[in-house]
Formats: structure tokens, C-alpha cells, sequence
């Protein structure tokens, strides 16, 4: 029904009915009568009366349709031109014309047939049948177009009515074609640009880049294809309206006719219409255009805006997580270096934030539709970018604070342990004379005069000043460290004490006993910054003399001291901790340095490249200057171990830090491993006379260059003695904060065993030193002890002068304890090459041991004991510089009597 109604409503086009108004048998000339009537001619056609009465009805209506409606209101003049007709034509014509005209009729013009009879018939049929014809119009018999011409202008006929108007059929009916074609591509445009904008105003924005992208591309070509047809039907349109002024351009004289005047307005009409139609949909376009330009801003904006957020949020979390202010300067200064590492990667992320910013501030400067939602966001990432900046301040302040604070509290524990090494270095035999006991107190009250530079002497005012960083932790270390300091002064009271009772006796000097061998480097390593490890004029074999000398009057006072110091079990219990982590980066530090020297150095001493930097001197003697130092590395980093399993003695060491009492294993474990540093510290003289004779090459320098040391290669090469020595002081300091514990037992004996480990690697480095023995000392059992004694001999054989001279003037002798051995050696020091002195053992006489007998005491004085050989033929009186000297040596001697007694049995 509705495609019915359709067709009703749809009107008439000449397309409908081309092939009808191609027979021509009606036409509409574009001719008006004298008040403006549309003129319809009925040529001549030999067929009329065989049209089919719905061909007739579609020309005749679509004929009356083309007028403007004012033309058409005037109404219709017909010219009916049957002259060469007859009447039954013309009388069909008229019935067919009276009785299906949808138009209104003003007159009608009858050409009557030219024929005589014809024409009579038709006078008579006219008059017969008017009323027939039920026309309401005049109906004209004309007899020639002469007669026409009084009624109607010739410039409005065709020619063959004898009129002057130009008139082609087929032209006509392909102007009437193009107009209608173009009126309904102007239709056709207008609702496709309705339908366009329709679509677009009731599209939904999306919520994301691709979609929107994809919705703008689609748009705007679907605005390009529509674009394209406006300026199809434009030049459409344009090309018609030429066609239908051609004659006018053509000639001057020519005039268009109403109706071909009309065709000019009605394209002229749909062109303005077309105008029209492109001026509001460009318009309604540039606002889509633009918000749907704005929308993938937004979309855009909101992504980085996701991205950045998300960025900004894991830098943040990332931030907070450093809430560690450090416990140490190396974990301070790790700390400071992640923080500027952080800092250095939120840069980028910062600097996209405040683009991302800026750019959201600019689109709401252009009057971006999206306000709301983008103000917001700008005002959460400067935020985010102030929060971060902010805090990075103040974890960089919080940071500087506390390097300021642990540089301090590193400081006097450093003047602790200078304190201590000075007190440990302080040789009681050296004290004993009035000049030796001045100069220990003169050395000491210097060393006192520095412990201003250590800034804790006002507890409170140093708590005041870092009150915001201490912790629990710190605090309870700070707490230590302070008492130390109260420990260390009052050790040094002790001492003081002493020495100017001794400095008052001035009893007689005794010969120094303590070797001095080889000087150390002149500067030592910037990672371990311990005094008692880096002093710059301290013998290696003085650190290790340090180390046993600590466990006689230094170490018996610290312990002494330490009774008189109340602190609680959770002090205790962090100060464990801050031992082992201490004793852990040490470590860390120690095997990293070891891994430099032996990459840096002794691996380049192969580099082919670096060959020729290498002195002759040097060539084929890495094992000399370097000795057995990448067998301590592969001890302390990778080590198989003396049962044959895989260990590491840094990890054992790492592992500890949840089980504090477990320290003391990981050393009792690995005491045969540790005799590694035995062999090292015998090689050490050789090493330094070799670096003293090539320590200036240019192939050290380019490998300190590479390695960006500050130090040379002799500092490093020290590292090994400081570091055995580092041991025995951070396990002193472990039992003493571990007393009455569990684990105090094993503490113990692994404090014995490495100060064990020491006395075997100072004794050795004096046995090293003995010359003028015939034999092998290898061969003489194990060294037990060494030292240096006033020494009588008493020869029964001998002249008696002899014997009281003996007895009355002591010689100066160094004892070397075998198992096998006694042997007797004058010391010498020799001073080399501007170095400072260094010492010798000449050999002078050897006891067997399975031949020899002991008496303790001597009367006269306490410290004096005999050593008796082949039934008391030779005597030999030996005075040590202590009581206790004397026992030790008594009960080493009576062992080895003891065990080669049980051996004989």
C-alpha cells in the first residue's frame, strides 16, 4: 500500500514517459497567449486516435505540470492543428481532450481541415456536437493559421503554425531530462546530507584513542564523499544552465521563452538551494569536526595522562620504599646513590608530567569542550610532580643528616681504635726505661688532644642536633660508641697512670724486642677508613704485633673496663648486629678490592697489549709482588673448602646476620683455611723490595688509571695483613657485647684462634728473617714461640774471668722456640735504600730440645729463668721483660719436654 501510494504521490517525470513524449504527438512549445497563457499544440498526428488513453492522460498532465502555477491559474490554450485531417479526427480530438484535460481550459483553437468537404463536414459537426463536448471554453474554428495569428502573436507559434518561435522537440525533452535529473540529485544531496548529519549528531563519542581515531577517519571521508557530490550536482547544475542560455549566448537577437525562462530560474533555484544546503551542512561539519578533533585530544590526553599516572604512582611507591636512612656511611652513601638514582629516572617522568600539564592547560585555553575532566587531571600531576620533588628534598636532607651523623659516630670509633692501636703499640719492654715512659706519655697526651675532632663530647647537644634520624637502632650504637669513648679514656687514664710512675723510677732501659721490618705504603685504601687499619706509618708486622700485644695489657684493660659498663640485653643485642653488619660490609668491601687488584693488575701483567709497559725488573714475578693473594680471594669469594665441599666465607659471613651467636663457627671452621695468610705475610718483604724497584713503571700507572684508584697498588697489596688483624678487633668487640650469651664459650675460642693465627704469621715473619743457619729451619717442627731476652751463659769448661764476665754483662738475643730447636740469634736492622729499618737474625747457637733441661726461678729476680744443656755444661740464664713473658715461655718449653717424654715412652 505505502509503495502504491507512493507512485500517486510521486510526480510525473519526462523520464516516466519518454518514449510518449518522443511520439511528439503533444507539446508544449514554451508559447503564451496575449495574458500570459501556456500554449499546448496537438500537432498533426496520423495516429491520435490510437493512443491509449493512459499515454494521453501521463504527456497531457505532464505537459500542464512543467508551468509555474501562476502560468498555469490563467489556464490553458489548446491548438488543435488538424488540417490535413478530417473531421473524425478532429471531432476524436476534441471528445479526447473534453473529457481527460487535468488542466484549466481558456480557449481552444481548432485548425479545421484544408479540404473542401472536409471542412463543411466540420462547420456542420461543430455546430451538431458542441454540447458533446461538455467544454466549458470557446472552441475556435479556424480556417488557416492567418486567422491564428489574429489571436495568438506569432513569436509565440512554432513554425509550422507560422510563427517565429524556435522550438526543438528532442532538445526540449533532454532539457526537461537534465532539469529533473538535477532537481532530484539536488533532493537526493540534501537528504544524504541530512541523513549525514543526523548520523553525526547522534553518535556516541568513544572512550578511547583507536575508536576515536577511527570515527574521525570514517567522518571525515564520509565529508569528502559528500563534498564531492555538492560539487558534482554543482557543475551539474552550472553545465544546465548554459545549455539553456546557449541560444542567448549564441545570438544576440534570441530571446529565451517564458517557459525556457522558467527552466533558467527553476536551476538557478535548485542551485541557491544547493548553496544553501552546503553553507549549513560546512557549518554543522566544522562543529562536529572540531569536537570530534577535541575528543581525540581528550582521548589522547587521558592515555598519557593513564601512562604518566601510572608512571609517576610506581616512582612514588618506589620513593616511599626508601624509608631506610642507613646504618652506616657505606650504607648511607649506597642509599644517597640509589636516591640520585631514582631522582635521575623520574626526570623523564617528571618533565612528561608537566608537558602533559601545560598541554591540558592549553586545551582549555582553546575552549575545549572537556573542562571538567581536564582541569582536574592537571591539578593531580602537578601535585604528584611537587609530592615527588618535595619528598626527594627531604629524603636527601633526611639522607645528609644521617651521613653527617654516622661520619661522626665513624670518626670516634676510629679515634676509639687509633686510641686502642696506640695503646697496643706501646710495647711494655720500650716503657720501662724514664726516656721510653716520657715518650709514650708525650704520644699520648698528643693523641688526646685530637679527640675534640670527634664531637661527641657533649652526648646531649649531639642528640639535640640528629634527633629527627635516631632511631632505636642508631641511637643504641650512638649509645655504644659513647661508652666506648668513656672505656677508651679511661684507658688511657689507666695508662697514663702508669707510665709517669714509670717515667718517675727511671729504671734501667731494656733492649726493644718488637721486629720492625718493611715500611708500609704511604697511603692506604679509601674504602676501609679504620685507623687501626690504615695507620700510614705502621708496619705490617707492627699491625700484627698490634693484634697480640692487644691481647696482653690493652686487651686485659678493655676487659677490665668492660665489667663497669651496665647496658641492657636489647642494647647488647643491636650492638651485635651493628658488629656483624659492620663486619659484613668490610667483608664485601675487602673481597670487591681483592677482585680489582687481581683483575686490574696481576691479570693485565698478561695483557699482551701491556706487554711493553712492563719493567724488566718485573717480568715473570706476578707470583713475587702479588704472592698467594688470588688464593685468599678465592677463599673469601669462591672456596672449596678443606673437607672438599663448596663454600664461601663471605656468604657464611652474610649468614649470620639473623644468628649473630653463629660468628664464631664460620672462623673455628675455616682455622686451617685462614693459614693461607701466613704464606701471604711471609712473601709481603719480597713483594715490597720488587714494588720499591718497580712501583714507579708506567704500567702501574695505567692500571690505576683504568681502575680509577686513588691509591697505588702498594696500598692494596696491604690489605691482606690489615685485614686478619680487622678480625681479632671485631671479635673482641662481638664477645664483649656477647657476654654471659649463649655462644660466648665458641667466641672465645674463635678470638683464640685467629689471635693464634697472628702469632703464627708475626712469628714466621721473624723466622724469615734469620740468617747464618746452616740448615733447613723446616726441618726444626713447628715455631712456638719467639721473642727477644737478656741473655748469661755460664761454660763449666771455661776460665773463670770468663764465666764472671759473662754473668756480669747480658747479650741482647732473639729466641726462636722449636720442637725440635732452641735457637739463639743477634738482631740487627739495617736501613735500605732510605727506607726504614729493617730487621735481621744472625744466627749464633741452637739446643736440641731432646737434650735440654729448665729451671723456673733464679734467685734474685722473679723473672729470670734457666735453660741447661748436656748435664749443665752450658747454662744459659735468660731474663724476660715480664713475669708473665717468663711463664708463658716456662710452660711452651715444658710441653715440648713434656711431649717428647710421652714419645720416648
Amino acid at each position: 500500500t505505502d509503495e502504491i501510494m507512493q507512485q500517486e504521490i510521486r510526480p510525473l517525470v519526462a523520464v516516466d514517459i519518454i518514449e510518449q513524449l518522443h511520439r511528439q504527438f503533444a507539446i508544449l512549445s514554451g508559447g503564451r497567449g496575449k495574458d500570459g497563457a501556456p500554449i499546448i499544440t496537438f500537432p498533426e498526428f496520423a495516429g491520435f486516435s490510437d493512443i491509449p488513453d493512459e499515454d494521453f492522460l501521463n504527456v497531457v498532465t505532464y505537459l500542464t505540470s512543467i508551468p509555474s502555477l501562476e502560468a498555469a491559474s490563467i489556464g490553458f490554450i489548446i491548438i488543435i492543428d488538424r488540417r490535413r485531417d478530417k473531421w473524425s479526427a478532429v471531432k476524436a480530438s476534441l471528445t479526447r481532450i473534453a473529457g481527460a484535460f487535468p488542466g484549466n481550459l481558456q480557449l481552444v483553437f481548432v485548425l479545421r481541415p484544408s479540404r473542401f468537404i472536409q471542412r463543411a463536414i466540420a462547420d456542420i459537426g461543430i455546430k451538431l456536437y458542441r454540447d458533446d463536448f461538455k467544454m466549458k471554453v470557446p472552441i475556435i474554428m479556424l480556417n488557416s493559421v492567418s486567422d491564428l495569428h489574429g489571436y495568438i502573436d506569432k513569436s509565440q507559434l512554432t513554425r509550422e503554425l507560422g510563427g517565429t518561435l524556435e522550438y526543438g522537440h528532442s532538445q526540449w525533452i533532454h532539457h526537461r531530462t537534465a532539469i529533473e535529473n538535477f532537481a532530484m540529485t539536488v533532493k537526493t544531496t540534501a537528504q544524504m546530507l541530512q541523513t549525514f548529519g543526523t548520523d553525526l549528531a547522534e553518535t556516541e563519542l568513544p572512550n578511547d584513542v583507536q575508536c576515536t581515531e577511527e570515527l574521525l577517519s570514517a567522518h571525515t571521508d564520509h565529508h569528502s564523499k559528500l563534498k564531492d557530490e555538492l560539487k558534482l550536482a554543482v557543475k551539474q547544475g552550472a553545465t544546465l544552465l548554459t545549455c539553456i542560455r546557449e541560444p542567448v549566448t549564441r545570438s544576440a537577437n534570441s530571446k529565451l521563452s517564458p517557459d525556457e525562462l522558467e527552466n533558467v530560474a527553476t536551476v538557478e533555484r535548485l542551485l541557491a538551494q544547493l548553496d544553501e544546503t552546503e553553507k549549513a551542512f560546512d557549518q554543522f561539519w566544522t562543529k562536529h569536526h572540531l569536537k570530534l578533533e577535541q575528543c581525540l585530544q581528550l582521548r589522547h590526553f587521558e592515555h598519557d595522562f593513564r601512562e604518566v599516572k601510572l608512571t609517576l604512582d610506581n616512582l612514588m611507591e618506589a620513593q616511599a620504599g626508601f624509608a631506610d636512612i642507613g646504618d652506616s656511611v657505606t650504607r648511607v652513601e649506597h642509599l644517597l646513590r640509589e636516591q640520585k638514582h631514582l631522582e635521575e629516572k623520574g626526570q623523564e617522568p617528571l618533565e612528561k608530567a608537566q608537558s602533559l600539564a601545560l598541554h591540558g592547560e592549553q586545551l582549555i585555553q582553546n575552549n575545549h569542550y572537556a573542562v571538567d575532566s581536564i582541569r582536574p587531571k592537571c591539578v593531580e600531576l602537578r601535585r604528584i610532580c611537587d609530592d615527588f620533588t618535595n619528598e626527594t628534598k627531604k629524603k636527601y636532607d633526611i639522607l645528609g643528616k644521617s651521613l653527617e651523623l654516622h661520619k661522626q659516630l665513624d670518626k670516634a670509633s676510629q679515634w676509639c681504635e687509633a686510641g686502642i692501636y696506640l695503646l697496643a703499640s706501646q710495647a711494655v719492654d720500650k716503657c720501662q726505661s724514664q726516656e721510653g715512659a716520657e715518650t709514650a706519655l708525650v704520644e699520648i697526651e698528643k693523641f688526646l688532644v685530637t679527640a675534640k675532632e670527634h664531637q661527641l663530647s657533649n652526648p646531649k647537644e649531639f642528640y639535640n642536633q640528629f634527633d629527627m634520624i635516631l632511631t632505636p637502632e642508631i641511637k643504641a650504637n650512638a649509645q655504644r660508641i659513647v661508652q666506648k669513648l668513656e672505656d677508651v679514656q679511661e684507658m688511657f687514664d689507666k695508662r697514663q697512670v702508669s707510665l709517669k710512675k714509670l717515667a718517675a723510677k727511671q729504671t734501667r732501659p731494656v733492649q726493644p724486642v718488637a721486629p720492625h721490618p718493611e715500611s708500609s705504603p704511604k697511603r692506604a685504601s679509601p674504602k676501609i677508613t679504620r685507623p687501626a687499619a690504615v695507620d700510614h706509618k705502621t708496619p705490617y708486622c707492627g699491625l700484627l704485633k698490634e693484634a697480640t700485644e692487644m691481647g696482653a695489657e690493652a686487651w686485659k684493660a678493655e676487659r677490665k673496663t668492660e665489667g663497669k659498663t651496665k647496658t641492657s640485653l636489647k642494647k647488647l643485642d643491636h650492638s651485635r648486629s651493628h658488629i656483624i653488619n659492620e663486619l659484613i660490609e668490610t667483608e664485601r668491601v675487602y673481597v670487591e678490592e681483592l677482585q680489582s687488584i687481581i683483575e686490574g693488575y696481576a691479570s693485565e701483567m698478561d695483557n699482551p697489549n701491556l706487554l711493553h709497559l712492563i719493567p724488566s725488573a718485573l717480568q715473570n714475578k706476578k707470583e713475587i709482588l702479588f704472592g698467594n693473594l688470588p688464593e685468599i680471594y678465592e677463599f673469601h669469594n669462591r672456596h672449596v673448602g678443606t673437607g672438599g665441599c663448596s663454600v664461601i666465607f663471605l656468604k657464611e659471613i652474610e649468614n649470620c646476620i639473623e644468628n649473630p651467636e653463629l660468628l664464631a663457627r664460620c672462623f673455628l671452621k675455616r682455622k686451617e683455611d685462614l693459614q693461607i695468610y701466613e704464606k701471604y705475610c711471609q712473601n709481603k718483604p719480597r713483594s715490597e723490595a720488587l714494588w720499591r724497584q718497580c712501583g714507579d713503571s708506567t704500567f702501574f700507572q695505567e692500571c690505576q688509571r683504568k681502575l680509577d684508584h686513588k691509591l697505588s697498588l702498594d696500598a692494596y697489596l696491604l690489605k691482606p695483613v690489615q685485614r686478619i688483624t680487622k678480625y681479632q678487633l671485631l671479635l673482641k668487640e662481638m664477645l664483649k657485647c656477647s657476654k654471659n650469651s649463649e655462644g660466648t664459650a665458641e667466641l672465645e675460642e674463635a678470638l683464640a684462634t685467629v689471635l693464634d693465627i697472628i702469632k703464627s704469621v708475626n712469628d714466621s715473619m721473624h723466622q724469615i728473617a734469620i740468617t747464618g743457619y746452616e740448615g733447613d729451619v723446616s726441618e726444626l717442627g713447628k715455631l712456638l714461640m719467639q721473642g727477644s731476652f737478656n741473655v748469661w751463659t755460664d761454660h763449666k769448661k771455661g776460665h773463670n774471668k770468663v764465666k764472671d764476665l759473662a754473668r756480669f754483662k747480658p747479650m741482647q738475643r732473639h729466641l726462636f722456640l722449636y720442637t725440635k730447636m732452641l735457637l739463639f740469634c743477634k738482631k740487627r736492622e739495617e736501613n735500605t735504600d732510605g727506607h726504614e729499618k729493617t730487621a735481621s737474625y744472625s744466627f749464633k747457637n741452637s739446643l736440641k730440645m731432646s737434650t735440654v733441661g729448665i729451671t723456673e726461678n733464679v734467685k734474685g729476680d722473679n723473672k729470670k729463668f734457666e735453660i741447661w744443656y748436656n748435664g749443665r755444661e752450658e747454662v744459659y740464664i735468660i731474663q724476660a721483660s715480664s713475669v708473665e713473658l717468663k711463664n708463658t715461655w716456662i710452660s711452651e718449653i715444658r710441653k715440648v719436654l713434656t711431649g717428647q717424654l710421652e714419645a720416648c715412652r
